[in-house]
C-alpha cells in the first residue's frame, strides 16, 4: 500500500471514520485511497470555512474527533477562521493538508507555502511526514493529539511522494479520549470558600463539561445549599438546556449589563471556565468584568473531568437532591402580530422540538433567545467561543453528521451566513436534518453598535456604507433554492410559527429568512 492508504488505513483504526474534505492536486492520491479502504465516510464542502466548522460540530457533538482535508497552504489558510473557533472550543480535530513533493517545494511553485508557520497559531500539534513509511505513525500520533486532555486541533502535513510512495502499514492509536482528573486540593479549596458563607456572592462560573444536563444538576444542589449563583460563560461549546434542567444565565456580553450584575461578587469559583473578561476594549471601560477585590478560585481547568469534580464538591457540602431550590416555570406561547426580537425568540421556543441540537450564532437578534428558550423541550446549545463570524453554519453541518437522528437549528445573521453560506449544499448533498434560520435585517448590527461603543462618533455615510448590506439585498431563499435547499420568507409571527412548524416535521435541510 502507498503512504496515503496506509494514513487513511490508520484513520479509520483509530476512530476517525468522518472525512470533511476539499481537496486538491496534492490530495489526489488520498482520495484515491478512499475507494480501496473501507470505513471512512467522506463529506465534500465547497469552501474550507465550511469543512473545519463542520469538523468543529462534529467533535462537540460525537465527542471523538473528524478528520479535514485541505490543500497546501491557501487551503488550510482559508479554514483558519473557524480552527480558530474550534481551538477556543477544544475541539479535537485532525487536519490533513496536502503538501507539494519534497524535490519540488525547491521551485518555488506558485502554491508553495510554509504551511507548518500557517497551521501553528490554531494547531496545538503539527508534523510533516518525512517519507512514507512515517505517514502511520505520523496520522497515529495526530490523532493523539486531537483526543488529549483537553482536545486539541492537530495537523499533518502530506507532501506528495510520502503519499504515493510505499508505505508499510498501520500504526495504532493507544488508549481513548478521556478527561483529565481534577484537583482534590482545589475541590476541598472550593468547599472551604462556599462553607465559609457569603451566599449570593459567591458566583460558581461553568463551562465544558459542566453545563452537561449532570454537571447542571450537580451546581443546582450546590446552589440550593450555599446560596451561590450559578452562571456560564458569555459563550460555552455545548449546553444542556431546556424543561426539567437547570436554567442558568450567562454573563452578558454588553460591559453596561455586565458589570452590574458581576459587582456584589466576593468570589468567583472558575468550573472550566475563564476569568470574566470584555469582549473588546472600549475608551473609559474595563476590560476585566469582576468587581475590585473579587478573588478567583480556579476549580477545574479545560479538558479536566467537571462532572467528577461537582459530585466531589457538592458530597464536600452535603448537597443532596432535597436542597434543590424550584425554578419558577416560564410559559410560553406561540406569537402573533409583527416580528420583532421578543416574539421571535417565542416562536423559537415553541418550535424547539426534543432532543434538538440550537447552534447559534443570531449575535445581535438572539440576545433575547435565551429566557424563553430555557422552557423549550429538551435540548443542546452550541455557541461559537472564538467569535470569528461564518461559525454556524458549518457547525450544524457536522453536528448534523454526528447525530443524524437529531434535528439542528442554526440561527445566524444575513452577514454571518454569507461567510460560509456553501454549508446548504453539503447539508442538501448528504439530507442532513439542518433548519437554517437568517435574520436578514440588511445591516452589520453588531458593528453599528461596536461604533458606538468605541467612540468612532456619528457614522457619515461613507461609514453607513461599510455597515449595511441592503445594495443589493440579497435573497436567501433564492440562494438556498439554488444549492438545493428549500426556503421560504417570513415577515410577521405568524407566518414564522407556520414555516417552523413545517421545517421541524420535514427531514432534510430547510430554510427560514426572516425580514426584519
Amino acid at each position: 500500500m502507498n503512504g496515503a492508504e496506509s494514513l487513511v488505513r490508520t484513520l479509520v483504526a483509530g476512530g476517525v471514520d468522518v472525512c470533511f474534505t476539499n481537496p486538491g492536486t496534492s490530495e489526489m492520491h488520498f482520495v484515491a485511497a478512499l475507494d480501496r479502504v473501507e470505513g471512512m465516510r467522506c463529506v465534500l464542502g465547497l469552501f474550507e470555512g465550511v469543512v473545519t466548522g463542520a469538523a468543529d460540530g462534529y467533535f462537540r457533538m460525537k465527542g471523538t474527533p473528524a478528520s479535514t482535508l485541505l490543500h497546501l497552504g491557501p487551503g488550510l489558510a482559508n479554514g483558519l477562521a473557524n480552527l480558530h473557533n474550534a481551538k477556543k472550543a477544544n475541539s479535537g480535530i485532525v487536519n490533513i493538508v496536502g503538501q507539494h513533493a519534497t524535490y519540488h517545494i525547491g521551485y518555488n511553485a506558485p502554491l508553495t507555502s510554509d504551511i507548518e508557520g500557517l497551521a501553528r497559531p490554531m494547531s496545538a500539534w503539527v508534523r510533516t511526514s518525512p517519507d512514507a513509511k512515517s505517514v502511520a505513525a505520523d496520522g497515529a500520533a495526530a490523532i493523539a493529539a486531537a483526543r488529549s486532555s483537553p482536545p486539541q486541533v492537530a495537523t499533518l502535513i502530506l507532501p506528495a511522494d510520502t503519499a504515493w510512495n510505499e508505505a508499510d502499514g498501520i500504526a495504532q492509536v493507544n488508549g481513548e479520549t478521556q478527561r483529565a482528573n481534577y484537583s482534590a486540593q482545589a475541590v476541598d479549596h472550593a468547599a472551604k470558600v462556599l462553607r465559609n458563607g457569603g451566599g449570593s456572592q459567591n458566583l460558581l462560573l461553568l463551562t465544558g463539561s459542566a453545563l452537561t444536563e449532570k454537571g447542571l444538576a450537580l451546581a443546582q444542589q450546590i446552589a440550593g445549599k450555599t446560596g451561590c449563583k450559578v452562571m456560564g460563560q458569555t459563550y460555552n461549546p455545548r449546553m444542556a438546556r431546556g424543561r426539567g434542567r437547570y436554567a442558568i444565565d450567562r454573563i452578558p456580553y454588553v460591559i453596561e449589563q455586565a458589570l452590574p450584575i458581576l459587582k456584589d461578587f466576593k468570589n468567583i469559583l472558575l468550573v472550566e471556565a475563564n476569568d470574566p473578561v470584555a469582549f473588546f476594549a472600549y475608551p473609559n471601560k474595563p476590560s476585566m468584568l469582576k468587581p475590585e477585590g473579587c478573588e478567583v478560585h480556579r476549580v477545574t481547568g479545560g479538558g479536566e473531568n467537571s462532572v467528577a469534580a461537582l459530585e466531589a464538591l457538592a458530597h464536600a457540602l452535603g448537597a443532596r437532591p432535597a436542597d434543590v431550590v424550584p425554578q419558577k416555570p416560564m410559559d410560553i406561547a406561540k406569537p402573533t402580530g409583527p416580528l420583532n426580537h421578543a416574539n421571535i425568540a417565542q416562536a423559537i421556543a415553541m418550535a424547539i422540538p426534543e432532543n434538538a441540537i440550537v447552534v447559534d450564532e443570531s449575535i445581535t437578534t438572539g440576545r433575547q433567545f435565551f429566557p424563553p428558550t430555557a422552557a423549550a423541550k429538551p435540548h443542546d446549545w452550541l455557541q461559537n467561543m472564538g467569535g470569528s463570524i461564518g461559525f454556524s453554519p458549518p457547525v450544524a453541518t457536522g453536528a448534523a453528521v454526528a447525530c443524524p437522528d437529531r434535528k439542528v437549528i442554526c440561527m445566524v445573521g444575513d452577514g454571518s451566513s454569507m461567510y460560509t453560506i456553501q454549508a446548504l449544499w453539503t447539508q442538501a448533498r448528504e439530507s442532513l436534518n439542518v433548519v437554517t434560520i437568517v435574520f436578514a435585517n440588511r445591516i452589520y448590527q453588531i458593528l453599528r453598535g461596536e461604533f458606538d461603543g468605541v467612540g468612532a462618533g456619528e457614522p457619515g455615510q461613507r461609514a453607513m456604507d461599510m455597515l449595511r448590506i441592503d445594495r443589493p439585498t440579497i435573497d436567501f431563499v433564492a440562494l438556498a433554492r439554488g444549492m438545493g435547499v428549500p426556503g421560504r420568507a417570513v415577515t410577521t409571527a405568524d407566518e414564522f410559527n407556520k414555516a417552523l412548524e413545517e421545517a421541524m416535521a420535514e427531514p432534510g435541510p430547510r430554510l427560514i429568512e426572516v425580514q426584519m
